[in-house]
């Protein structure tokens, strides 16, 4: 008689075999890279939502960059200058990763334009015009080639949300906001590219698929 009378004669052999047992979490550069990403793109998006709430009569139709002046301006610049460090370094360590080149030297120049809106702010008008497009045209350019670097579905959507960026990008040089204002048309360029940037460090830091 079994010493365990209450147990199920059909799990007798309940032991996993040994390529089902699970292994520890590998923390390559990959998935510290995403890490990073993940990381710097809550925080700048929690700067935004902070500062948009903080800022005296502050309202979506007004311009993003808005925020880096004034009285929100010690939360809205560190958070897009960290945000752009963060990628930087996150291009750095995937590097080593082998991952397509172009798209590498994209995320960095999204990183370094990021942190450039951060130490120029909106009233330092050329630099940070520069910066913040350098943003919005390499963001929706490294989305857009994410077709050659992530797997399906994310392959699917990396592109979807990198055309939305440019088109928003054209349509607000050309001054043309249907109905959104600048500050609305803004944001359909910077809220897909933080959507994909979430996205992408969700990706990285998943387990690698044989």
């Amino acid at each position: 008689m079994s010493v365990y009378p209450f147990q199920n004669p059909y799990l007798h052999n309940t032991q996993p075999h040994n390529n089902q047992i699970a292994s520890p979490m590998t923390y390559t550069n990959r998935t510290r890279a995403g890490a990073l990403i993940f990381i710097g793109t809550a925080w700048f998006l929690m700067g935004v939502i902070f500062s948009e709430a903080l800022y005296p009569g502050y309202h979506v139709t007004q311009m993003i960059s808005d925020l880096g002046v004034g009285s929100t301006a010690t939360i809205f610049n560190p958070a897009i200058f960290g945000f752009g460090l963060l990628l930087i370094a996150a291009a750095y360590l995937l590097h080593t990763a082998g991952i397509n080149r172009w798209f590498l030297v994209l995320l960095a120049l999204i990183g370094l334009g990021a942190a450039g809106v951060g130490i120029f702010p909106e009233n330092i008008v050329v630099p940070h015009s520069i910066c913040a497009i350098t943003v919005f045209v390499c963001g929706g350019l490294c989305a857009i080639l994410g077709y050659r670097v992530f797997r399906a579905p994310w392959s699917w959507f990396s592109p979807v949300l990198g055309v939305i960026t440019l088109v928003a990008v054209v349509l607000l040089g050309l001054k043309v906001y249907l109905g959104l204002s600048a500050g609305g048309m803004e944001r359909m360029i910077a809220y897909p590219l933080i959507i994909w940037a979430i996205g992408t460090g969700a990706y990285l830091m998943a387990p690698e698929q044989g």
